[in-house]
């Protein structure tokens, strides 16, 4: 039976998903398929402080990792990766598991792992397919190795930022970043009934897996709006802001239904039931926006990927900034007062989502170990 080796880590939920996407593809076509999450893989001490670094440099100084993003937006040297000890270990453990495994194909969902086996193919110490699947709406040089004999990308806008970096276009697919399939389906009835929501225009707040954001300042400006809707606010696994959020509505005389959750397992059906989604662009959150054909408005975002993810979206169409002038109860009474508005951005969406990514993805690697 034919073997896949899939190289992921846990910064940002975006990684683990497309790597499960993917898995859950390949089982599907009897395809022996592993997932090793690289940086637990290496050590779990290594693990925790990169990626709780990056949770805590998202919400905390984000501007701070913005910097680093940037700088670090470098082609790096064999001498540079020889001297990271972090990137030499992770050579080392990932050489040996490689041996034991044998794999026909790597996968990888983030750059460090594949920084790691393109160092391998480039010794020759392998010689087997490697693809890469970008997570983001856009190109870091962390991503780019001579190595990779393929790109997945999210849209078509990522495969001319490659070609830009010299990139051959026959290596590129714009097959979008995959989702379970279970995503796709939604219980529409099921969560009304859950959450008690009422059959009205809906607005759903959120800040991603961490709760990052001003979210406290946006909940107060939906409040504010003089407009008949309900919200729902999802503050993932940051229950600081759980509490937070509780008060405030607590403390503010309101006649809109308030629905606050925590993190839950049911996004698919949360989409499914909103109007608007109001967010930080996060590739996971960007590709799941897309295939519900949610508009989104965009009030804050980390500097470094989730930028340039929204200049992707401001490019394409599909969602609006809020700017000093341009704020949140602006663009809300906008979108409500004028629905064609909306339906404009979601007519955008319709043309710009990836369907069957996993799919597409799946068979091509198949293709790859024939």
């Amino acid at each position: 039976m034919k073997k896949i080796l899939i190289l992921s880590a846990s910064t940002g939920g975006g990684h683990n998903r497309a790597a499960k996407a993917i898995q859950e593809e390949l089982f599907a076509k009897n395809i022996d398929c592993e997932i090793i999450d690289s940086l637990k893989f290496v050590s779990p001490t290594i693990d925790k402080i990169i990626s709780k670094g990056y949770e805590k440099s998202a919400m905390y100084t984000p501007k701070a990792y913005g910097t680093i993003y940037k700088i670090s937006d470098l082609k790096i040297s064999k001498n540079e990766i020889n001297s990271n000890l972090v990137l030499t270990y992770m050579i080392r453990k990932l050489k040996k598991l490689i041996n034991t495994m044998q794999p026909d194909a790597i996968i990888g969902t983030h750059p460090f792992p594949l920084m790691a086996v393109s160092n391998l193919k480039k010794n020759n110490v392998i010689d087997i397919p490697i693809i890469s699947i970008l997570t983001d709406y856009t190109i870091h040089s962390t991503w780019i190795q001579e190595e990779v004999d393929n790109y997945i990308v999210g849209d078509e806008y990522v495969k001319y930022l490659l070609e830009e970096e010299g990139i051959s276009k026959d290596k590129i697919y714009p097959y979008g970043i995959p989702i379970e399939k279970s995503f796709l389906s939604s219980d529409v009835e099921g969560i009304k009934k859950e959450l008690n929501l009422e059959d009205k225009f809906t607005v759903l707040l959120m800040g991603g897996s961490f709760g990052a954001g001003n979210i406290k300042e946006a909940f107060l400006d939906l409040l504010s709006i003089n407009k008949d809707f309900q919200i729902i606010v999802v503050t993932g696994r940051n229950s600081s802001l759980k509490d937070k959020i509780q008060k405030t509505l607590d403390s503010t005389n309101t006649d809109k239904h308030v629905v606050i959750l925590p993190f839950t397992n049911k996004m698919n059906d949360i989409l499914s039931v909103s109007d608007i989604l109001i967010t930080k662009p996060g590739g996971l959150t960007t590709t799941e926006a897309l295939l519900k054909e949610i508009p989104m408005i965009i009030p804050y975002y980390i500097p470094g990927q989730e930028g340039e993810n929204l200049d992707f979206l401001l490019n394409s169409g599909v969602a609006l900034k809020t700017t000093e002038k341009y704020n949140l109860k602006i663009l809300i009474t906008l979108l409500m007062e004028n629905p064609n508005r909306l339906n404009n951005l979601k007519s955008n969406i319709k043309s710009l989502k990836k369907l069957n990514s996993s799919e597409n993805i799946s068979n091509l690697i198949i293709s790859k170990i024939k």
